[in-house]
């Protein structure tokens, strides 16, 4: 069974750590204590929705209740480098956030590709206008993951192997918005929720083809978020907030902590 880098990693840390208690192996351990960790992504990856945010990030609202954090102060890697953006698409990713990259990166973490697709857009169609409108924009949404969509996110895996050989490279997807047949009211139908979860699943589909396809490790959160969706009683989710319009439909800090930190450490 092929093991993680950074199972790898701590397991020759442990092993290093026994042989140091009987006077050897201080070198060994010394040898990967250079572990580097980036964070990439849109504001999945963020944290947006989880509060907290650090001001010198500014628009991009990166926060200490995110994954990528968490799993560092969790690990402790040598380097952490945490560049997830709020609204990046795959040209951002591109441009601005693969600087801290190098040969000596051996963890990186994304979840990208849907604002390419206009989740945004289609959530204000699908909370504004009527269900066949919301329908037809997420057939609209559907058809560029299967148009246009492979080659941006090739672009984003290329760029990040050419950087980083050596990584091991973890594409999260995102979770399902709605428990369907629950009982809270969203002003949604039960045909509008259930073409919403049903774009969640088509677009992380494409993106777990195209990870593969590069040899990355894709990781769904769908089971983990199950039982705690918009509707379940223990939503994990921001529905609309009208009063912060950019934190709705985004995970809470329950959401990063309990639904994507698990998934990405266990990938990791």
């Amino acid at each position: 069974m092929r093991m993680t880098r950074f199972a790898a990693l701590t397991s020759s840390l442990l092993l290093a750590a026994g042989a140091a208690l009987f006077g050897a192996g201080q070198a060994a351990a010394a040898a990967r204590a250079d572990f580097g960790y980036v964070a990439l992504g849109d504001s999945y990856s963020s944290g947006v929705g989880a509060g907290n945010y650090d001001s010198a990030s500014g628009n991009c609202k990166r926060t200490t209740r995110a994954y990528p954090a968490l799993w560092a102060a969790a690990h402790a890697p040598q380097t952490f480098s945490f560049a997830a953006c709020s609204g990046a698409r795959t040209g951002d990713v591109l441009s601005g956030q693969l600087g801290p990259l190098n040969s000596g990166t051996d963890l990186v973490s994304i979840t990208i590709g849907g604002n390419d697709a206009g989740f945004s857009d289609v959530m204000t169609t699908c909370v504004l206008q009527s269900e066949a409108t919301c329908v037809a924009r997420v057939n609209q949404a559907k058809a560029y993951v299967d148009s246009t969509l492979p080659g941006q996110l090739d672009q984003v895996y290329n760029a990040i192997s050419g950087r980083a050989p050596s990584a091991h490279v973890v594409v999260l997807g995102y979770p399902r918005f709605y428990k369907l047949n629950g009982t809270c009211v969203t002003g949604l139908t039960e045909g509008e929720r259930s073409a919403i979860n049903g774009a969640a699943d088509y677009l992380n589909a494409a993106i777990a083809k195209r990870a593969a396809n590069h040899g990355f490790t894709f990781a769904s959160v769908a089971g983990a978020f199950t039982g705690h969706e918009i509707c379940s009683g223990d939503a994990w989710l921001h529905s609309v907030n009208w009063l912060n319009i950019g934190e709705s439909y985004h995970p809470t800090a329950a959401g990063q902590s309990g639904g994507y930190l698990p998934v990405f450490t266990n990938a990791a």
